[in-house]
């Protein structure tokens, strides 16, 4: 086979060029006139724009002076509301502060703060709606307001109802001020992540733990457990709170104590499904066993077991009671189902002739 290989010619690169050129320029053009403002009508403006349209049919019909003055004083009150709400919703910063940990079922707050940068005008009846991914905003948080070259601090409480990671991807600023016609809002992005732990229901341990485990309760050689298993001298660096005063008579002696063997627990969790979308059945049940897994890992954690935690399709996590919970309940938290690997078919050679 044979392949032919197309080179540009300078003038078709240079149509090329100004075509770029001019996609750009509209892009640009485009942008700058897309409105920033988004501006909705609240029920009392809906009442006034109808009361301010009918003085004007009736000034039109009749030609009364004194309704022709009304008119331009409704108009001019509709003018007065854009200039307003537009000065309070400018030069606005905002801030989101959220906990380092969330957990499914428990409530926490996210902190929201606004920074007003204007230097002589305040904003007023400013409204801040939360932004998540994929879900709609629910939590807000109201200024009355915000003086010059100023922050003003609230907080929303949330109680998530699913583990995972929840994006924050920004805020919607928006204001009624100054008389509740219309609400004007604008977008702003501010991305921020928190990570939704599992839910961990308290459990009691059997006095023979479950699992798979290795090692004993202590082992022969030097330590700091409380099995003790003999005296020796004192030597230089050890530490003092170990002396054996009753047999320290003509020199320093210490206790040999045993040196303690974290028990290991290992639970696996079957994270793969046949097929390529699981069943809500298969769901309900992987949800389930997460949350167990969850609740008897921070068990064991506390009691000084050193937990693994393994799922079917080859993820590991480990913790021990030194570094807490955290590694596997973010392990768990951003757990996700996936289809089972098919295995490659075998090629068949061709035989010899």
């Amino acid at each position: 086979m044979s392949g032919r290989l197309e080179t540009q010619t300078p003038e078709g690169r240079a149509r090329s060029e100004r075509a770029h050129g001019r996609a750009g320029f509209l892009a640009r053009v485009l942008a700058r006139w897309k409105p920033p403002r988004r501006l909705k009508l609240t029920r009392e403006g809906k009442y006034f724009i109808g009361v301010t349209f009918g003085v004007g049919f009736a000034a039109i019909n009749t030609g009364n002076n004194l309704l022709y003055l009304l008119l331009g004083m409704l108009l001019s009150l509709i003018i007065v509301s854009g200039v307003l709400s537009e000065l309070s919703l400018r030069k606005l910063t905002v801030t989101r502060r959220l906990p380092p940990r969330a957990q499914v079922g428990r409530p926490h707050l996210v902190e929201i703060e606004v920074f007003n940068h204007k230097k002589n005008a305040p904003s007023y009846a400013i409204e801040i709606e939360d932004l998540r991914a994929g879900q709609p905003a629910d939590k807000r948080c109201f200024f009355l307001k915000i003086s010059p070259q100023s922050a003003q601090v609230a907080a929303y409480r949330r109680t998530p109802a699913r583990r995972g990671r929840d994006r924050h991807v920004g805020f919607r600023l928006a204001t009624r001020f100054p008389f509740g016609l219309f609400e004007k809002s604008r977008e702003v992005t501010a991305e921020g992540d928190l990570i939704i732990y599992p839910a961990v229901d308290p459990v009691v341990l059997p006095a023979e733990p479950s699992g798979d485990r290795t090692g004993g309760t202590a082992s022969i050689g030097r330590g700091t457990g409380d099995e003790v298993l003999g005296v020796r001298p004192m030597r230089e660096g050890d530490d003092p709170r170990d002396i054996y005063w009753r047999k320290s008579t003509h020199h320093m002696v210490l206790r040999e104590r045993g040196r303690e063997t974290r028990r290991d627990v290992r639970y696996q969790i079957e994270s793969t499904h046949s097929g390529e979308a699981p069943t809500e059945e298969w769901c309900a049940r992987f949800e389930r066993r997460i949350r167990e897994t969850a609740s008897r890992a921070v068990a064991h954690l506390k009691r000084g077991d050193a937990v693994t935690l393994t799922t079917t399709a080859g993820e590991r996590a480990r913790s021990t009671g030194a570094l807490g919970a955290d590694p596997l309940l973010r392990f768990l938290a951003l757990l996700e189902s996936r289809p089972e690997a098919t295995k490659p078919a075998e090629k068949k050679l061709p035989r010899a002739s």
